[in-house]
């Protein structure tokens, strides 16, 4: 039997909404498709199944990161394709990967990746194109532990034009309830990374980080182009940023502490700071939206009168 030029490898829990749609996606691409399920309760072993996947078991884990290389271990293919259950490939990038396998000069291809965040696909907000090492030759990628890692790389690597004919599909979060659910795990394991590396809280994770991550997708990363989307997504991902600190918090027993008022002062002094030079920088030059502008300007005020008044 002729060794396999591409295989397909995903990673599974309870994930038979999607998986249908990924499968059938890599259909007349993929020689071998290895499917590595952590026990998922739902029927996504017998969807694998009635796609001819090779399917194996791993013990559950709180993120997928550390169950990819497991899979790798399957695999047998010189090419190796990764996808997650809720993401499918077009025609145009199966015939474009197709042309990378006769190449000598690679090693591991980085793809655009276009998610649908409640029904918008994101253009900004940080979420395109979003570039992931999704394709690579057998031994040239590994995966760290940590949850959202880069993977590790040997040779050579090149960029695919980040089009929409050419990214990977995500359907990222399909309703709100799907966010919350994905960032209480998230978090959880977030937290728990960090007590592992001995961070000390400060009042500024608790002001300043959230306000970081918001003005990065809403401002820097120009979400507030995304319309309601983008509001919406930077709030959340600001109160996710605040959660891995009350996390912390928590598993060190909510233990009493001061709230010094120099410190709480410095920290909303500073993320009023960081949010009054986007603010300007942006809303300033660009034609934003009246409703967005009013919002915002009232917000400044609330944290100068809150910083003021402490």
């Amino acid at each position: 039997m002729p060794k396999p030029l591409i295989s397909v490898i995903i990673n599974t829990y309870n994930d038979a909404k999607y998986l249908s749609k990924c499968l059938k996606s890599v259909k007349n691409f993929a020689d071998e498709i290895i499917l590595i399920d952590m026990h998922s309760n739902d029927n996504s072993v017998e969807i694998a199944k009635s796609h001819n996947a090779k399917v194996f078991q791993h013990r559950y884990m709180k993120c997928v990161e550390p169950a990819r290389n497991f899979a790798l271990s399957k695999a047998k293919g010189k090419w190796i394709l990764l996808l997650d259950p809720d993401e499918y490939i077009t025609k145009t990038l199966k015939r474009e990967l197709q042309k990378i396998t006769n190449r000598t000069d690679v090693d591991f291809v980085r793809i655009p990746r276009k998610n649908i965040v409640f029904n918008k696909w994101m253009r900004h907000s940080g979420s395109w194109p979003d570039y992931l090492i999704r394709f690579f030759k057998k031994g040239a990628v590994k995966w760290n532990k940590e949850i959202h890692s880069q993977p590790e790389t040997k040779g050579n690597g090149i960029t695919i034009l980040d089009t929409e004919k050419l990214a990977i599909r995500h359907n990222n979060y399909p309703t709100i309830t799907s966010y919350l659910n994905r960032m209480l795990r998230y978090t959880k394991v977030q937290a728990e990374e960090l007590i592992s590396k001995q961070h000390k809280l400060k009042l500024s994770d608790f002001i300043l980080k959230p306000t970081q991550e918001f003005n990065s997708r809403f401002f820097a990363s120009q979400g507030y182009k995304d319309g309601i989307h983008g509001l919406v997504f930077a709030l959340l991902q600001a109160f996710s940023e605040c959660l891995i600190y009350i996390r912390i918090w928590e598993k060190r027993g909510f233990k009493e502490k001061n709230l010094p008022k120099e410190s709480f002062v410095s920290a909303s002094q500073q993320a009023t700071y960081e949010y009054s030079h986007w603010f300007a920088k942006y809303f300033a030059d660009e034609k934003a939206g009246n409703i967005f502008k009013s919002v915002f300007i009232k917000f400044r005020h609330l944290l100068n009168r809150l910083t003021k008044n402490f």
